[in-house]
């Protein structure tokens, strides 16, 4: 399945997330997602993305272990469903908003808790969303920088012609 649409579907989940357990099940689903969308990025994105893509991918693994939930519920790791990233900007630019909606929604149940394991749970993942937000926003940075590079190497080459 297609980025995007793991992407729509977390996001309207975690909108939907009103117990503890769905928000910190939801939050554990987006840092596989920003794991699994890191390692494809890695593989077979642009060379300049790889880099930190792999870190990206990392910084989703060390945001599922913190979190003591297995993020399985009757549909499974939505992350293992990935087959193609289409669009790396747009799936980062959703990717991105996604981890900082987690990390909100996180802040809120930290708030909320009595439980001083959940709490210290919740601030390590939302340590990890941020951090995956980081390699997010340099991968977008990348992107934006290539483009504005091939701009003016195509305005370049458009007003050098042939003489």
């Amino acid at each position: 399945m297609d980025a995007v649409r793991l992407l729509k579907a977390s996001q309207h989940a975690l909108a939907q997330s009103r117990a503890v357990l769905d928000i910190v099940a939801e939050a554990w689903q987006a840092q596989a997602l920003a794991q699994a969308i890191g390692g494809h990025l890695a593989a077979t994105g642009p060379p300049e993305l790889r880099g930190e893509a792999r870190g990206l991918s990392e910084a989703g693994s060390r945001g599922c272990a913190v979190l003591d939930h297995p993020g399985l519920r009757r549909d499974g790791i939505r992350a293992a469903q990935l087959s193609e990233v289409t669009d790396a900007a747009s799936v980062l630019t959703s990717l991105g908003g996604l981890l900082g909606d987690v990390a909100m929604a996180l802040v809120s149940v930290a708030c909320a808790t009595d439980e001083e394991g959940l709490y210290w749970q919740c601030i390590e993942a939302i340590d990890a969303a941020d951090e995956s937000g980081d390699r997010v926003r340099g991968m977008l940075r990348r992107l934006t920088l290539r483009e504005r590079d091939r701009s003016a190497e195509i305005l370049r080459d458009s007003t050098t012609g042939p003489p």
